[in-house]
C-alpha cells in the first residue's frame, strides 16, 4: 500500500472515529479524548526522552488521564465542580516523586513532566467545556471548531503548493510560506460564514473571531510542534496514525488553539 493510500483511508477512518463519537454523545466523546490525551501525554513524554530528558512518563500520563477525566465528570453532571481540587496536589505529588529518582536533572524532569499536563492534557480537558457550552452537551460548537481548523490546515497546505515562495518561518518550518497561511486564512472565513448560517449557538461575528484565533493560533501551535521535533531531531511525533504521525501531528493546531477560544466563548458569556 503507497503512502497516499495509506495517508488517505488512515484520514477517512480518523475523522469519521472523531466525528461520530463527538456526535452519538456525550459519554462517547469523553471517551474517545479521554484516550487521546492518555496517547497524547505518553507521546509528548516519549519525545521529550529522545532530547535527553526524564520525564516522570508514567505518573505524569496518569497525572493527565486525571486532569481530563476530573473534568468529563463534571461537565457530565456526575460530580460537584470541588472534584477538579484533586488536581492540585496531583500537581505537587510530581515533585515530590522527583525526590527519590536520584535524577542528575531533577527540575528538568519536574518541567517537562508539568509540561506535559499543560500542553496536552489541559487544551483536551477544556475540550468538555467547549461542548457543554449551551449548558447541556451539544457536538455543534467543536464541529464548527474543527470544521475551522481543517480549513485552514488545508487551505494553507493547498494554496502554500501552488502559489508558496515567501517562508513564513524557516528556522523552524521551512515549508510554511506567508501564501499558504494567507491562503489557510481565506479558506478558514469561508467555512465560518457558512457554518455560522448552520451552527447558530453563538454568531457570524463571533465564529470569524473564532476563525481568525483558529488561524492566528492554531498556525503558531503547528510551528510549536515544528519545533519540538526539530529539537529532538524527529519526522513526525508517533506513528500511531500511518501515513499522518502521532497525535501532536494531528492536533497540534487544535491543542494551541483550544484555550484561546475556550477563553473568548466565556467572556462572551459573561459579557
Amino acid at each position: 500500500m503507497n503512502n497516499f493510500v495509506k495517508r488517505t483511508l488512515t484520514g477517512i477512518v480518523f475523522v469519521a472515529v472523531l466525528l461520530g463519537c463527538t456526535f452519538w454523545n456525550q459519554i462517547s466523546f469523553s471517551i474517545l479524548f479521554f484516550i487521546i490525551t492518555i496517547l497524547g501525554v505518553w507521546e509528548f513524554y516519549t519525545l521529550s526522552e529522545k532530547g535527553g530528558n526524564q520525564p516522570q512518563k508514567i505518573f505524569g500520563t496518569i497525572a493527565g488521564a486525571i486532569l481530563f477525566g476530573s473534568t468529563a465528570l463534571v461537565c457530565m453532571g456526575f460530580f460537584d465542580p470541588r472534584i477538579l481540587l484533586i488536581n492540585i496536589p496531583i500537581i505537587f505529588i510530581i515533585f515530590i516523586f522527583e525526590l527519590y529518582s536520584k535524577a542528575a536533572n531533577p527540575f528538568g524532569n519536574i518541567a517537562f513532566t508539568l509540561l506535559g499536563l499543560i500542553y496536552v492534557a489541559l487544551p483536551f480537558s477544556l475540550l468538555n467545556y467547549i461542548t457543554t457550552y449551551s449548558v447541556s452537551y451539544s457536538y455543534q460548537l467543536l464541529f464548527g471548531i474543527f470544521f475551522i481548523v481543517w480549513s485552514s490546515d488545508s487551505g494553507a497546505y493547498l494554496a502554500g503548493s501552488a502559489f508558496g515562495k515567501h517562508k513564513l518561518f524557516l528556522r523552524v518550518s521551512p515549508g510554511k510560506t506567508w501564501e499558504g497561511s494567507i491562503g489557510g486564512a481565506i479558506a478558514s472565513y469561508f467555512v465560518a460564514y457558512l457554518i455560522s448560517s448552520w451552527f447558530t449557538s453563538i454568531s457570524m461575528i463571533d465564529w470569524m473571531v473564532l476563525a481568525t484565533i483558529i488561524v492566528i493560533i492554531g498556525t503558531l501551535g503547528d510551528l510549536v510542534k515544528s519545533l519540538l521535533k526539530r529539537s529532538v531531531n524527529v519526522k513526525d511525533s508517533g506513528n500511531i496514525l500511518p501515513g499522518h504521525g502521532g497525535i501532536l501531528d494531528r492536533f497540534d493546531s487544535l491543542i494551541m488553539a483550544t484555550p484561546f477560544v475556550f477563553i473568548y466563548l466565556y467572556l462572551i458569556k459573561l459579557f
